[in-house]
């Protein structure tokens, strides 16, 4: 039996799609799936990391289904457990490094203090204003969601995992326009993260969106989507104005505001479209 608290482990292993996936997964999110592998080999996968992502997006959105179609729960309150949940399960990773990058761009300075403050293990008020401002939004426009559900069908529910999809679309944005460090984990993400890969990624998550909003109405998923790409790509803009390179907190950072804007996108057009839908 081989002892993977050895240095030569992962280099004994086969490669392999399947243990790239699953590692993946044990390596962003709390999920007891005790599936490890290298960091190249997982990073290789990145741009399959928004479909992977889809499932913890269903997770929620059984969630969501449960507490409205049977317990009847306040919007604001399932949207409140819903968002807690999708932290907690990432085990609050992005959530932690949306508050560091908030730290960092806050600050006067070079590149060289602001990603210093960064690392400090201590979180200042930029931090916390800005996993509050971040946090607060993210879960008005769930409960939005979650209210348009309740008025038209709860097939809208469906959107969460569209938005889900789309964090991790904004997470491979930011990694396909950036700079990587030199150190940490962030950058073999980015290391692996070429046009191609991510033009692929990309067109899988559209027919999945488009699979998922066929109620609402496709143009909403697609949307959802580009919303998504776009809270990346501003979060490598500032990135690279604050830091000139990106890093793990800043990918963490374009998974919160890539969910944040698809959910924000998708809410413009249901509200715009909101008397076709009923």
């Amino acid at each position: 039996m081989k002892d993977e608290n050895n240095d030569d482990y992962f280099e004994k292993q086969t490669p392999s799609i399947l243990r790239s996936i699953g590692g993946l997964l044990t390596f962003s999110t709390i999920l007891p799936l005790n599936i490890y592998t290298t960091i190249d080999e997982m990073a290789r996968l990145t741009w399959f990391w928004p479909v992977l992502n889809g499932l913890i997006g269903l997770i929620a959105t059984i969630i969501a289904f449960i507490l409205a179609k049977f317990i009847h729960f306040d919007p604001f309150l399932i949207a409140t457990i819903v968002y807690g949940f999708l932290l907690l399960i990432n085990g609050f990773n992005h959530f932690d490094g949306l508050m560091d990058f908030g730290d960092g761009v806050m600050v006067h300075g070079s590149p060289e203090k602001k990603l210093s403050i960064m690392k400090d293990p201590m979180t200042g008020v930029g931090g916390i204003s800005t996993g509050f401002i971040v946090g607060t939004i993210t879960i008005a426009a769930y409960t939005s969601l979650i209210n348009y559900a309740y008025a038209v069908s709860l097939k809208f529910l469906l959107l969460i995992i569209v938005a889900e999809i789309a964090a991790k679309i904004g997470l491979t944005t930011c990694c396909i326009s950036s700079q990587s460090s030199e150190d940490g984990i962030g950058k073999y993400f980015i290391k692996y993260m070429n046009l191609k890969n991510y033009v692929i990624g990309l067109i899988i998550c559209f027919i999945i969106a488009v699979a998922l909003s066929l109620s609402p109405g496709i143009h909403i998923g697609l949307l959802g989507i580009i919303g998504g790409a776009f809270g990346g790509a501003l979060t490598a803009l500032l990135a690279k104005k604050h830091l000139k390179i990106a890093n793990g907190d800043v990918l963490g950072t374009s998974n919160e505001l890539g969910r944040l804007f698809s959910l924000i996108a998708m809410l413009v057009l249901i509200s715009i479209n909101f008397s076709a839908l009923i």
